[in-house]
């Protein structure tokens, strides 16, 4: 029997540098251990972009399949106990006008209903009739930024189309953002822009960031690229010049602006002096904050196609489960008490508020190193 839920009368707690409820860390400290506060659901495989760095680019396709019915999520949404975020992505969530209607902007009205807070992943290349729809009721549009013209625009954007695309197809879209990116945050909306740091990018952040603030974003997000999909064959970016790049960044970025770093590979666990300052320095930056993964640590990721349940959006790791047969928190439950995978860096230190790495992470850069062994060095 579902819960008849009254809206949210009380005030939502503003989300800024010291409120940022789709981070593990707050969940873990009010309940002593990990618990399900988040959902991401994949709503589409269709994208009018074929980005070379897209986490999610095997999964892409030219033709939807029939998607669950909505109530089977909500009735799902409604069981978690603790729900404090959603998520919507894809593909484009946007890229069909039917599935933001009859999908996107009823699951923001029961987020908002029950006074939660929701994000949508979108490139903001779609009409803005699209986007106005959702005025009322989404927290975050987060966008992808890596680009300081058409051009990178272009060659980045379209890198995996399998065609030529036209530059002047695509600077009409790269306009496009930007011109939708204004108009929302003069709306009201806020705009989260992230950048990844990766062999392109990392000499470019300082611009990247200029021009992310001209467009009325409000946060800017940076997260190393890792591999996954179609990002798996390309470059691997160092330690030693991801370090240089935050510090650049840092060095040239607009300090009234919210700057979220997200899944950086350096810990306070480690016995680098240079990890040690960049770290030293984060914690010290006006309006700078360290967002831990929340996938694994209180998010999954639900595919509204299949119902499968993933610990992220990603390909890599297989289901590990469905919520055609189970509830989303019994899922949770088993992934963190039971799944081999989760064992592996199910680390934390709330000294350093610290969740350890995620999985992309530890394969990547610390393969082998035993996480729940080490202790932060300097605070």
């Amino acid at each position: 029997m579902n819960v008849i839920r009254p809206m949210s009368l009380s005030p939502q707690k503003e989300l800024s540098p010291s409120y940022d409820p789709w981070d593990p860390i707050t969940s873990l400290r009010q309940y002593g251990r990990h618990v399900l506060t988040s959902v991401e659901m994949t709503v589409t495989n269709l994208c009018n972009m074929r980005c070379e760095h897209c986490a999610v680019g095997d999964s892409l396709t030219m033709k939807e399949r029939e998607m669950l019915p909505l109530k089977n999520m909500l009735d799902r949404l409604e069981e978690v106990e603790h729900l404090q975020t959603i998520s919507i992505t894809g593909g484009e969530p946007m890229f069909r006008a039917s599935t933001v209607d009859n999908m996107i902007v009823p699951l923001l009205k029961y987020a908002k209903e029950r006074g939660i807070r929701s994000q949508i992943n979108s490139n903001l290349t779609m009409p803005y009739s699209r986007y106005e729809k959702l005025l009322p009721y989404l927290d975050v549009m987060h966008i992808s930024f890596n680009y300081v013209n058409g051009d990178d625009f272009h060659e980045v954007g379209f890198a995996n189309s399998g065609h030529p695309v036209a530059k002047e197809a695509a600077y009409r879209l790269y306009d496009t953002m930007i011109e939708n990116s204004r108009r929302l945050s003069d709306d009201g909306m806020l705009i989260s822009a992230e950048s990844m740091i990766n062999y392109r990018t990392h000499t470019k952040l300082p611009e990247i960031h200029r021009l992310i603030g001209d467009m009325g974003a409000k946060r800017h997000e940076v997260h190393p690229m890792y591999a996954s999909s179609f990002a798996s064959a390309l470059p691997v970016l160092s330690l030693k010049d991801m370090q240089a790049a935050i510090h650049d960044l840092l060095d040239h970025r607009d300090p009234e602006m919210w700057m979220l770093f997200g899944t950086l590979p350096f810990f306070a666990c480690s016995f680098l002096e240079e990890d040690q300052k960049l770290l030293k320095r984060l914690r010290s930056e006006k309006n700078v904050t360290l967002r831990n993964d929340p996938d694994g640590r209180n998010r999954v990721n639900v595919n509204m196609f299949t119902g499968d349940v993933f610990v992220t959006d990603f390909a890599d790791i297989a289901a590990f489960g469905n919520i055609s047969s189970n509830k989303l928190d019994d899922i949770f439950t088993d992934w963190q008490t039971q799944h081999p995978l989760n064992q592996e860096v199910n680390c934390h230190c709330d000294a350093a508020s610290c969740c350890g790495p995620n999985l992309l992470v530890a394969d990547m850069y610390y393969p082998g190193v035993d996480f729940k062994s080490r202790k932060a060095i300097n605070l």
